[in-house]
């Protein structure tokens, strides 16, 4: 290989090069040829902190979610519906649009609702009632759940299958079983089915909510839009949300997507437990935007239980109308600061009024709790067994008092504890006899001898901020009833005197009554 033996390289001058340059040095003087090598860059490999995966809680809880589809014999929007679509006027029926409405003409010349030969057809496709019998099931929703015991028995929400007549539950590796309903509730929108089936099914138990914060971390699981499971992040965003949906509203707000079809799935902690029920979004696009709503598992946990246990949720009672008291209120009664509930009209046989307690009252505590509002102790009543005896502190005449009572048994037909302030309503009277200028109105004394009527009301007075109109009528003054214009201006002077500005009026119209707090200190 060499000819020139005295040019060849020891192997030890070879080896003692320890470089590469050294080396090539080493190959261009003594004539070696030196080997060319590309040297390339290593891939981009960032090391990124740790952050947390939801991975592993997805993986223990999905299988205990589960997709309703809800089917009942309803008729349908229109017939195009069992193909997946539906219309939408507006709110208004196909009949209510115009007779030259594009929409109208197109249906009639290519058929759809109430058009073309779709009505004559209708019998023969199997659609809709025949000769009185009633329809065939049809897909009318379809929402989310989850079970709750390995027997089968899973939770949803009752507007996902309130009007359904079979239900069938789809697992998440696309098993479907049919399902019956065991029992729902309207109050708190939860209802239990239950699957009969030899398997044992994965299930899920609730979370203690009462450690939940705002701020931590909670995975949605359901079945938005159909599209089966479904995992989304989000956060507490609130709790005690109060969305005007019933008595009992005390929802969790988070913030992790929520879309039609996530109703009835749960919202889990990291520990895979159930914190809340997704059960409504705030959406005025009707699609997800960072606000949705869920049934607290405190809450959830005592009702389905009942729910299992005897189908129907027992609620106590009692019995009386209410309000809340704002700083004008509890200044006219003499109260050091806002809160508790007004009794506006404890009802006839209830416990409320069998115990003693009267307009005007306000319910301040129970078994020494304090009631800060009327949901409260709506909730707080709704939640004890019927029968149970409780000491409900009142403010009265000044002073604090104790009555003692025994929760009832909310009737079906009635809400709970907390009645829905009544809404007056105007009336034609006659003009006054004697006017109370500083309030604003004037009266004169009812034709049935019980209270008296308002016949005109300044529009530039408090009274008229607050709602008074004429012909309502003023029944009583700072809980003291009033016959004429004349017991009125003494309640009101007796109330200066003890140096309050402001005095409670207690207002009926058509046989329901409210209280308003009016200023006294003027003129």
């Amino acid at each position: 290989m060499f000819k020139n033996h005295s040019l060849r390289p020891s192997l030890k001058t070879v080896l003692k090069t320890s470089t590469v340059a050294g080396l090539a040095a080493v190959m261009l003087s003594t004539g070696i040829p030196a080997a060319i090598t590309h040297s390339f860059a290593a891939a981009v490999k960032i090391e990124a902190p740790q952050v947390p995966s939801f991975a592993n809680v997805v993986d223990a809880v999905s299988p205990a979610v589960v997709s309703v589809r809800v089917q009942s014999r309803a008729n349908p929007v229109s017939d195009d519906a069992s193909n997946g679509f539906s219309f939408d006027f507006g709110g208004r029926g196909f009949d209510d649009l115009p007779d030259d409405h594009p929409l109208k003409r197109f249906f009639k010349e290519f058929g759809g609702p109430n058009g073309g030969q779709d009505n004559d057809k209708r019998a023969d496709r199997g659609h809709g009632p025949r000769d009185g019998k009633p329809g065939r099931l049809r897909p009318t929703s379809q929402g989310s759940g989850f079970f709750i015991s390995e027997d089968g028995y899973l939770v949803t929400n009752n507007h996902v299958v309130s009007d359904g007549s079979a239900f069938t539950v789809i697992l998440n590796d696309g098993t479907e079983l049919d399902a019956k309903l065991i029992g729902k509730d309207s109050r708190t929108d939860l209802a239990v089915l239950k699957v009969d089936d030899k398997r044992k099914f994965a299930y899920v138990g609730f979370a203690d909510d009462g450690k939940v914060r705002v701020g931590d971390w909670v995975v949605a699981v359901g079945n938005p839009f159909g599209l089966g499971g479904t995992v989304t992040a989000g956060i507490i965003s609130a709790r005690g949300r109060d969305i005007g949906s019933g008595p009992y509203d005390d929802y969790l707000q988070v913030d992790a997507a929520v879309n039609r079809g996530n109703s009835g799935g749960p919202t889990f902690n990291l520990n895979g437990e159930v914190v809340g029920i997704n059960t409504a979004i705030f959406s005025p696009s009707g699609g997800n935007v960072g606000i949705a709503f869920a049934i607290p598992a405190s809450v959830a946990k005592d009702v389905v239980n009942d729910l299992m246990k005897d189908g129907e949720v027992s609620r106590g009672w009692l019995g009386v109308q209410i309000q809340p008291v704002d700083k004008d209120v509890a200044e006219s009664l003499g109260l050091a600061e806002a809160g508790g509930a007004l009794v506006v009209e404890p009802q006839a046989g209830s416990p409320g009024e069998k115990a003693g307690i009267k307009k005007g009252d306000v319910i301040t505590a129970v078994d020494g709790d304090t009631i800060k509002g009327p949901r409260e102790l709506a909730r707080k009543i709704g939640a004890m067994r019927p029968g149970t005896s409780v000491d409900v502190t009142l403010w009265r005449d000044g002073k604090a008092e104790s009555v003692k009572l025994e929760v009832g048994t909310l009737p079906a037909d009635k809400e709970a504890s907390a009645g829905a302030e009544q809404q007056p309503q105007q009336d034609e009277q006659p003009s006054s006899e004697k006017a109370l200028a500083d309030l604003g109105v004037t009266v004169l004394p009812a034709d049935d001898g019980n209270g008296v009527t308002i016949s005109s009301v300044d529009p530039d007075s408090d009274a008229s901020d607050r709602g008074l109109k004429e012909g309502q009528k003023i029944v009583s003054v700072n809980n003291q009833e009033v016959k004429s214009a004349d017991d009125i201006l003494k309640v009101i002077e007796a109330a200066k005197k003890d140096g309050r500005t402001k005095a409670l009026f207690q207002i009926e119209v058509d046989n329901a009554s409210r209280f308003v707090a009016l200023p006294i200190n003027q003129g």
